[in-house]
């Protein structure tokens, strides 16, 4: 592969190895020191979203919980999208293998709530431990996997030496590496490569994924797509969603609803001053009724988000004091400028009530967040300068028609307005969507497939 080093010599190999050793060695009294910082990151977070003060002990490999049954299938989601995407394959895997047991980490508060729903008998859920070898060691020791299953970005050094060290098979699925990350990774090669190079296999999203993994000694498999693309539609989240379009045409005609889609810190300042940034575009928003539905991607954030938005003199509702009685909304939730999306799991209700969204991350160098969600649901997507984390996705989404990319804020709330003032179009960009995900679904029965070939026999 173009770009790869030349083999090294006898020597070369020996020095590479002394190199590789004295980085783990380094990195592993790293980690060992910032476990008091982690307790109180911990600790910190667990203020605002109390998933994170749940069994703390598994951070560190202690448990108090049986283990799953032995020989289960180890799936790791750091987060809430890869654990959405880890659904769609465990189910495959499920029905390939039945009375498959599963063993499912996460590394965050929203990923283990979500990841609740996964769980059958036998099956058992806890915190991926922080990354020392004593700690990973301890979590192999007790749950004892048949086989793990890393989801998307989730290459650990420690961990994958510890498995190593206990015979377990880890593979990294629908992996995927961006530019940013591999420049990253090629800098500290001495910490990055044993970790690549020790994984059993690689199933990669897309060709560039594939290469960059390759030149880091990863063994890639496979080419198998996207996993995102095989979201399923939700009946009860789209009857909610119509429900809530319903409530609020219950005082005139139907307003439409432009969503800002799991915001970053910062991008809702850009927001606010760009809207009233151009008069005559702030009286043509004002015209056409328009409701901003702002869903901030942290928890955390909310209180904030909600403070700073109300301080600009904007009417704010939030989703979490919206009435659960039927009955007639009261004024508020009718006459706000800015619904606040402060819930949480409810991302499939937001994009279907949503005309259309503008891509959080992406109007800062955050990388952006995953569109394919919203072009499932028929939500066209805004999205700014910076989408390096989905690039293959985003492409295709813009490729599609699916989405339009802007150079920044103030070009996204012009193309807000030109869709709006365009109903053909905006539903020509809908159908988009929905054509899109319809063309790219079944990557999930082929990363199931492609897994029945590698996994060693389970214990059933």
């Amino acid at each position: 592969m173009a770009g790869c080093a030349q083999p090294l010599s006898a020597w070369g190999r020996r020095m590479q190895h002394l190199k590789e050793r004295f980085t783990l060695g380094g990195y592993a009294l790293l980690m060992r020191a910032l476990q008091p910082l982690l307790r109180r990151k911990l600790q910190r977070r667990g203020s605002t979203e109390p998933g994170y003060l749940q069994q703390v002990p598994e951070r560190f490999g202690h448990y108090d919980t049986p283990p799953a049954q032995a020989g289960a299938v180890w799936v790791h989601a750091v987060s809430l999208g890869e654990t959405r995407a880890a659904a769609l394959l465990i189910d495959a895997l499920r029905q390939r293998l039945p009375g498959m047991r599963l063993l499912l980490t996460h590394s965050t508060a929203t990923g283990r709530a979500q990841g609740q729903a996964l769980l059958l008998p036998g099956d058992a859920q806890v915190w991926l431990p922080w990354d020392t070898p004593e700690a990973t060691q301890r979590f192999l020791q007790h749950h004892r996997p048949c086989c793990g299953l890393l989801m998307e970005t989730e290459v650990w050094p420690a961990l994958v030496r510890a498995c190593q060290q206990q015979s377990v098979p880890l593979y990294l699925v629908n992996a995927r590496l961006n530019d940013k990350s591999f420049g990253a990774a090629k800098r500290w090669l001495s910490l990055s490569g044993p970790a690549y190079r020790g994984l059993s296999g690689v199933f990669a999203q897309a060709d560039a994924d594939a290469q960059r993994l390759s030149a880091l000694g990863a063994k890639v498999l496979a080419v198998l797509g996207n996993l995102k693309f095989d979201v399923k539609p939700q009946p009860e989240a789209k009857a909610l969603a119509l429900q809530w379009r319903a409530g609020l045409q219950a005082r005139g005609a139907a307003r439409p609803v432009v969503m800002l889609a799991s915001t970053r810190e910062g991008e809702e300042s850009l927001w606010l001053d760009a809207l009233v940034a151009d008069e005559t575009r702030v009286q043509a928003f004002k015209s056409l009724g328009v409701l901003w539905l702002l869903v901030p991607r942290h928890p955390q954030r909310f209180e904030e988000v909600h403070q700073q938005v109300q301080g600009r003199g904007w009417a704010v509702f939030r989703r979490s004091a919206l009435p659960q009685a039927p009955g007639p909304w009261p004024a508020a939730v009718l006459e706000a400028d800015v619904w606040l999306g402060d819930s949480l799991g409810e991302m499939p209700v937001y994009f279907q009530m949503a005309d259309m969204a503008l891509l959080g991350g992406s109007f800062m160098p955050l990388g952006g967040q995953n569109l394919i969600e919203a072009a499932a649901f028929g939500c066209p997507i805004v999205m700014g300068p910076h989408t390096f984390n989905f690039a293959e996705a985003s492409q295709q989404a813009e490729e599609a028609g699916a989405a339009a990319r802007v150079p920044d804020m103030d070009g996204a709330l012009n193309q807000v307005l030109s869709w709006l003032e365009a109903p053909q179009a905006l539903a020509q960009a809908q159908q988009a969507g929905l054509t899109l995900i319809a063309q790219s679904r079944g990557a999930a029965d082929r990363y199931a497939q492609a897994l029945m070939n590698e996994l060693p026999p389970l214990d059933l």
